[in-house]
């Protein structure tokens, strides 16, 4: 006897009844009716339990890339057999090599958004410090991200970091890449 026909069962027979199932599909009783369903929900609900089982993907180790953070994520997939669709998302400003070497210490806010555009993360208690963080995830289960703070003070830049970024060419290569 399968699983889910043992728990079928169970769950028949804990409602307190000893005829056949299609016997109690035929009574009219309400009371009847009200506990099949709320036998039967519960095992839907108990086997839903094991459904992290039915995802197998193989193990991936990550990867450092020069342009930004590049790591491998696991494959998830349906059954061990059917793949499951995953769009790719972005989040964030993507900030290239050429637009922070443009980046000066002493420029105004004003030009700093014009360059960079308008930072993502803006504290209310830190205002001299802007956030451009960035993360794409491709449906292949690779993630890409980057981190750019600028830091102001006295209504002028102080200092910038973010380190290792793609250039634009290769963050074109890595949105239009043909899906593995």
């Amino acid at each position: 006897m399968e699983k889910q026909e043992l728990l079928y069962h169970m769950a028949f027979r804990a409602s307190g009844y000893s005829t056949s199932p299609i016997m109690f599909l035929q009574s009219k009783s309400l009371f009847q009716w009200r506990t099949l369903t709320l036998a039967l929900a519960s095992v839907a609900l108990l086997s839903g339990c094991s459904v992290g089982k039915m995802f197998a993907g193989s193990d991936a180790q990550p990867e450092a890339s020069s342009a930004g953070v590049t790591q491998s994520v696991q494959k998830k997939k349906l059954f061990g057999v059917l793949p499951v669709y995953r769009p790719d998302t972005q989040q964030g400003n993507f900030i290239s090599k050429e637009q922070v070497a443009q980046l000066k210490v002493g420029m105004t806010p004003e030009q700093v958004r014009f360059l960079l555009g308008t930072p993502l993360l803006n504290d209310a208690f830190h205002a001299e410090r802007w956030d451009y963080p960035f993360l794409l995830k491709r449906g292949d289960g690779t993630v890409t991200s980057s981190h750019v703070v600028v830091r102001f003070k006295e209504g002028r830049v102080a200092s910038f970091e973010g380190a290792d970024l793609p250039d634009e060419k290769e963050y074109l290569r890595l949105i239009a890449a043909p899906k593995k």
